[in-house]
């Protein structure tokens, strides 16, 4: 019955671009074209389709295409695109893929081999990454603008510094952190740096959370939000005022007081 329901809708959906591209034709050289977004954040290709676990969050600008399946708990944020077309992309549970990050496979490279890209549990993966063909083991860490290329391989708690470049089947192991172009390693990971990790993946799982309700809301509700916020600031301000409230700048807000002149 649901697949039933989603083939109306998209039918639907199809029918009234139509009729607007049809509108547009006759109004000839007056009218007022506003260009429809396409954008599908989960989209098929071939016979492949995106599978997210119902407790992940997806922000509305990511991309999904083809064969990527999400875990449970995982966040892939504003801006990413995981693109399963060639091959496979597994991210695993409480793994986090930061804004603008791109993951793709390799379907053939110089070796001829062919690499899925595999994330584990409990990652984190910071902001504009690119992931291509590689394997991240469970709670390592990925740098903001690092690259991974093709047979890449980083173990358990192993971290790719910012901006690192990693070049083709390079395994980075256990405990180390690796940086530069090209990527070598740099010195062993403290204790702290390990606990590090996990907490940072568990941190971004609960901020999804947030977002994940946010991006749930209905126009409509956002708009009574946005009534009451100013509702109750306007309140605030005239009780204020009635009862000659000054509030107070905290001591480390306020300006310094001049110097008196000599």
């Amino acid at each position: 019955m649901a697949k039933a329901f989603y083939a109306v809708g998209f039918w639907i959906r199809e029918t009234g671009q139509a009729l607007d591209r049809l509108g547009c034709r006759l109004q000839g050289n007056y009218f007022f074209h506003e260009q429809i977004s396409r954008h599908r954040t989960l989209m098929n290709i071939f016979d492949k389709a995106p599978h997210v676990h119902k407790e992940a969050f997806v922000a509305p600008s990511a991309s999904l295409i083809g064969d990527v399946e999400v875990g449970q708990g995982s966040s892939i944020w504003y801006g990413c695109v995981l693109r399963g077309d060639a091959n496979n992309v597994q991210v695993g549970s409480g793994t986090n893929i930061q804004d603008n990050s791109v993951v793709h496979v390799a379907k053939s490279n110089l070796s001829g081999k062919v690499f899925p890209t595999i994330i584990g549990d409990n990652v984190t993966v910071g902001h504009s990454a690119v992931l291509q063909g590689c394997t991240v083991e469970d709670e390592a860490f990925v740098g903001m603008g690092a690259t991974l290329l093709d047979g890449v391989v980083v173990e358990k708690h192993g971290m790719v510094a910012a901006g690192a470049l990693v070049r083709q089947n390079t395994r980075i192991p256990c405990g180390e952190v690796w940086g530069g172009n090209p990527a070598k390693f740099l010195r062993k990971l403290t204790d702290e740096e390990i606990a590090f990790i996990a907490e940072s993946a568990a941190n971004y799982s609960n901020l999804a959370k947030a977002h994940a309700v946010e991006n749930a809301k209905s126009l409509e509700k956002i708009d009574f939000e946005k009534v009451l916020r100013k509702k109750f600031a306007h309140q605030d301000d005239e009780h204020d005022s009635m009862l000659s409230v000054t509030r107070e700048v905290p001591p480390e807000l306020a300006p310094p007081s001049p110097t008196p002149a000599q």
